[in-house]
């Protein structure tokens, strides 16, 4: 095994953010000697991805299309004095079609499977060997987020297989119709297939700490209250996303060193969702477009978009300062009242005071 592995470049974690970031160089820069280091056996871990059509630049659909594993032509939400069905396409990313990909496009030599210790002008591996790159990328996961001022998107998933069906057409992006623990909260559900469902318990709470087990069992009460008879629960995952009220941007990123970042590492996600799989696509390719990204190019793309999502965190501390947590569904209630236009922007990040 040699102690040094030369390449043109390397991407530190394979998460969602470093898996586009390598497919992309695959696609546009096959010339180019990538390597992803990931420490875990699977690239992406153990998650599902959802975007809406409007999230992503038809330019850049490109990078997503052949990830995507289920895909529904509109979406509906509830709440408890109005519901509605929204015709915005949405689509739901696997990740073990993004761990698929990866390989198919890498191959077995270009990942490398361990954990990083250091990350300065290489990369240092836990096992002795380092890396020398010409562009490193460090897509590792948050810095240190006690920089930020924060809430808290929380959530546990299950895939159900329900006995005779559960009877959805389209996923209910937000049911919020269900009692309010915590905070904001709602149930979403992605129908796979007749019999299948993912159904996710998500709230809005002050603390990241997660009730797994007390999770568990709001799924199943949401079951019985649909009349579901649960026959196996097929995949499970967990989250925690920041929600950003405000806090030191510049703190943020210095606290995660001084190599090009991407991801959460770089502070690239929406305030309000915690979402960043819009942000990824679009660094991805950026970065496709210019592989010799600087940690000072890289911090200055990544403050642009922080400097410019001032309003969704203006609208992050009314949903957790302004009311009661049994009330914030109110703010999000009034939110899916307005135009569908809208309402599209808002989750690709395009939203301003004044659209």
């Amino acid at each position: 095994m040699p102690d040094e592995i030369k390449c043109d470049v390397a991407i530190a974690g394979g998460g969602l953010a470093g898996g586009l970031i390598a497919l992309a160089l695959a696609e546009m820069r096959p010339e180019l000697d990538v390597r992803l280091i990931e420490s875990t056996p699977g690239i992406g871990g153990n998650h599902i991805w959802s975007f809406f059509d409007s999230d992503i630049e038809p330019d850049a659909r490109w990078l997503v299309e052949p990830l995507i594993c289920h895909r529904w032509s509109n979406y509906d939400v509830a709440f408890p004095s109005h519901r509605r069905t929204l015709q915005t396409g949405y689509n739901s990313i696997e990740s073990e079609r993004l761990d698929a990909a990866v390989r198919a496009k890498l191959g077995p030599d270009r990942i490398v499977t361990a954990h990083v210790n250091t990350i300065g002008s290489e990369i240092e591996l836990s096992d002795g060997r380092t890396i020398a790159a010409g562009t490193i990328i460090d897509a590792r996961g948050p810095a240190d987020l006690s920089c930020l001022d924060l809430g808290w998107q929380k959530f546990l998933g299950q895939k159900l297989r329900i006995r005779g069906g559960h009877g959805l057409v389209r996923p209910i992006v937000m049911d919020a119709t269900v009692l309010q623990n915590d905070g904001y909260r709602f149930i979403y559900c992605l129908p796979f297939d007749a019999e299948t469902v993912f159904v996710e318990d998500t709230y809005y709470s002050d603390s990241p700490t997660l009730e797994v087990e007390a999770l568990r069992q709001r799924i199943i009460a949401y079951a019985q209250l649909r009349g579901w008879q649960i026959e196996a629960v097929e995949r499970e995952e967990t989250g925690v996303l920041p929600v950003a009220m405000g806090g030191n941007f510049a703190s943020y990123w210095s606290s995660g060193g001084s190599v090009a970042k991407a991801g959460m590492r770089a502070g690239l996600f929406h305030p309000t969702t915690g979402y960043s799989l819009p942000d990824a696509v679009r660094l991805a390719i950026a970065i496709a477009a210019d592989p010799r990204m600087t940690a000072e190019q890289a911090r200055i793309y990544a403050t642009a978009r922080w400097s410019e999502r001032g309003f969704y965190r203006m609208l992050d501390t009314m949903l957790f300062r302004a009311a009661a947590p049994d009330q914030r569904y109110r703010v999000l209630e009034r939110f899916y009242r307005l135009s569908p236009h809208l309402i599209e922007r808002f989750y690709a990040g395009r939203s301003t005071l004044l659209t």
